[in-house]
C-alpha cells in the first residue's frame, strides 16, 4: 500500500509540474484571439515547437504511465478519486511557481478534496481482507484450502 502511495505522490507531483509547464508555455506562445481553423493551427505549431510546452506534454506523459502502473495494481474505486489530488498540488505548485493569488473559496474546495481523499484512503486501509475458508471433503472428512 505504501509503495502505491508513493508512485500516487510522484505521479502527482509530474501532473503539477506538466500543468504549470503548459501554462507556462502556452503564455510564451501568447493569447489566442478568435478560436478559428488557422489560430488553431497557429496554437499548434507554437507549441510543438516550443520547449517549456513540450517538457510540460512530457511530464505528462510520466504522469500517464504512473497512472498505468496504478491501475494495474489496485481498485479503480480506490485510485481513481486519488487522482483528484493533483487539484491539491497543482494549485500549490500555481501559486508557487506562477504566483496565481488563490481566494478563500478556493482554498475551501482544496480541502474539501483533501478530506474526500482521506476518507477513500481510509476505506482502502478499513476494507476487510478476504478469509479462506476451509472445506471439507464429503469422502475422507479432509480439508480443502
Amino acid at each position: 500500500m505504501a509503495k502505491l502511495l508513493l508512485i500516487l505522490l510522484i505521479g502527482l507531483i509530474f501532473e503539477a509540474t506538466g500543468v504549470v509547464l503548459l501554462k507556462k508555455g502556452i503564455t510564451q506562445i501568447g493569447d489566442v484571439g478568435k478560436i478559428t481553423p488557422g489560430e488553431v493551427v497557429r496554437i499548434i505549431k507554437a507549441g510543438v515547437t516550443n520547449p517549456t510546452v513540450l517538457l510540460g506534454v512530457f511530464f505528462e506523459a510520466l504522469f500517464f504511465a504512473c497512472l498505468l502502473i496504478l491501475m494495474s495494481k489496485s481498485d479503480i474505486t480506490f485510485l481513481w478519486p486519488l487522482t483528484a489530488l493533483s487539484f491539491v498540488m497543482t494549485t500549490l505548485a500555481a501559486l508557487l511557481f506562477l504566483g496565481e493569488k488563490v481566494s478563500p473559496v478556493r482554498w475551501a474546495g482544496v480541502i474539501l478534496i483533501m478530506i474526500g481523499a482521506a476518507l477513500i484512503s481510509y476505506s482502502e486501509h478499513s476494507k476487510q481482507k478476504p478469509v479462506a475458508v476451509a472445506q471439507t471433503s464429503a469422502r475422507d472428512g479432509s480439508v480443502i484450502k
